[in-house]
């Protein structure tokens, strides 16, 4: 079901292009911490980290109310570094994650923020791969991969190249790949979901099951971080290990840091 939330992410009409004359799509998420889809984002939101129907077990032995585990032991921290920056990524990925499910239509696991070993850490690999396939035991070669990477900026008043980031990242993935695939596939194996770790091995062996591999590079910026012609000064599309299937994409919204924490706090309060 696609998220209540969504409705507020809309394609804004601004042109923009790369030096390399590549589009860049930007979206504008227009919601803030009032907003009335707060309660159902944090949520969805929770269960990333930590699902409803595990966290009495979880928390039993350490004296600690459901918020105040989640707070404490489980999300990032609010005040101390590098916990902030931790929250930023963590929602722009967990964002895009969103836009590529229900917006472009792939599946995206999500399972790894419940597995990081430190709360104030990123996960490493691919920061999203989609799915989208008809019949994981009949792989055809139009099935197809998304990977994407993702860059925050909710702090400073000056962009500091995060769509440059992440397309030098979203290169890297062309190798790395193979590593978040296995990550990925291990973990729906261990928590039961062995038909959806069939769909990722669906795509474990290009060269023998050929896919259309995609990718994208995003940034989610704040409104005080956005600057056109800084981001039309991205460059090296052609360097990129996948350029031809090379999405760029921009999300601006006001006062992200604002909307990360008040999400942060109301996912922990109505757990």
């Amino acid at each position: 079901m696609k998220p209540n939330y969504l409705s507020e992410l809309k394609k804004s009409n601004a042109a923009l292009q790369t030096s390399d004359g590549r589009a860049i799509d930007v979206w504008e998420l227009q919601i803030d911490a009032t907003s009335e889809h707060l309660s159902d984002w944090a949520l969805r939101f929770r269960q990333y980290y930590c699902s409803d129907s595990e966290i009495d077990f979880l928390r039993a032995g350490t004296g600690l109310t459901r918020s105040e585990y989640l707070t404490q032991l489980v999300f990032p921290d609010k005040s101390s570094a590098p916990g902030p920056g931790i929250r930023a990524g963590d929602f722009a990925e967990l964002l895009i994650s969103d836009y590529v499910e229900h917006l472009l239509g792939y599946w995206v696991p999500r399972g790894k923020y419940a597995e990081k070993a430190s709360r104030d850490e990123s996960v490493k690999g691919v920061d999203i791969v989609g799915f989208r396939l008809t019949d994981p035991s009949n792989p055809t070669p139009t099935d197809e991969l998304l990977a994407f990477e993702v860059k925050a900026q909710f702090s400073g008043d000056k962009y500091n190249e995060r769509l440059q980031t992440a397309v030098n990242d979203s290169s890297k993935d062309y190798l790395r790949r193979a590593m978040t695939l296995n990550a990925t596939k291990r973990r729906l194996s261990q928590t039961g979901e062995h038909d959806k770790a069939l769909l990722v091995q669906r795509f474990q062996n290009l060269s023998d099951h050929p896919y259309v591999y995609r990718s994208g590079a995003a940034a989610v910026l704040s409104d005080t971080a956005y600057d056109e012609s800084l981001l039309q000064s991205t460059t090296k599309i052609a360097e990129h290990q996948n350029a031809a299937n090379l999405e760029l994409i921009v999300v601006r919204g006001k006062e992200s840091m604002k909307l990360v924490h008040a999400l942060y706090e109301r996912a922990a309060h109505e757990a």
